[in-house]
């Protein structure tokens, strides 16, 4: 069985000194504003409502931790980029963005939401490039990959692989559809494994 299923919702914050102790293993969701990143959480957790999913871009303000079965944990950050939000507010969650990434000791890795018909944007290379010094792992979800053709689908996959050739083993990334339940078994087993290096 998964072992993402059955995550269960134990905290919303505001603040990085409302989380819980760092105990436990970490992994985090983060991505532009409406990529798809609570359709993914839902999806991998197998659970339509467990990270709130919005047409409205920038719903999530707070950092959304979700508790799994083996203790660890899916943390699922605020939406980067355009939000319909004053900018006082956007400057509170990119604070807020930063600190838990550079920060959190028990953070394992990233998983970074991509729209698969606009993937790479400035903002996700602005991401890659502060994270990737980390030296953790960061695997990318191209999303709504069911609006894409197969030729598409094939051409974006290459392209991105291409673009992020310089981060080798560091970065890797698959094509995923929460909507017609595609890439789950593949994600799985990327993020999963971190986990299980953790472990070790």
């Amino acid at each position: 069985m998964s072992v993402f299923r059955h995550a269960a919702f134990e905290i919303s914050v505001a603040k990085p000194d409302g989380l819980p102790p760092p105990d436990a293993p970490e992994i985090a969701f983060v991505g532009r504003s409406n990529s798809g990143k609570s359709s993914a959480i839902n999806t991998l957790v197998g659970h339509t409502r467990l990270a709130f999913v919005s047409k409205t871009p920038g719903r999530t303000q707070l950092i959304n931790l979700f508790r799994m079965k083996n203790g660890a944990a899916l943390v699922d950050l605020p939406g980067y980029g355009f939000a319909q939000v004053p900018l006082a507010v956007r400057l509170q969650w990119q604070g807020l963005l930063e600190h838990y990434l550079s920060r959190r000791r028990n953070l394992i890795g990233l998983v970074l939401i991509m729209d698969a018909r606009r993937p790479l944007t400035e903002l996700d290379w602005k991401m890659i490039h502060w994270f990737g010094p980390t030296g953790r792992p960061i695997h990318c979800l191209l999303t709504k990959s069911d609006k894409l053709t197969r030729q598409e689908q094939t051409r974006t996959l290459r392209e991105a692989r291409a673009a992020l050739a310089e981060f080798k083993d560091q970065i890797s990334l698959q094509l995923f559809s929460s909507l017609k339940k595609t890439g789950i078994d593949e994600a799985e087993e990327a993020i999963g494994g971190w986990l299980n290096a953790d472990s070790s």
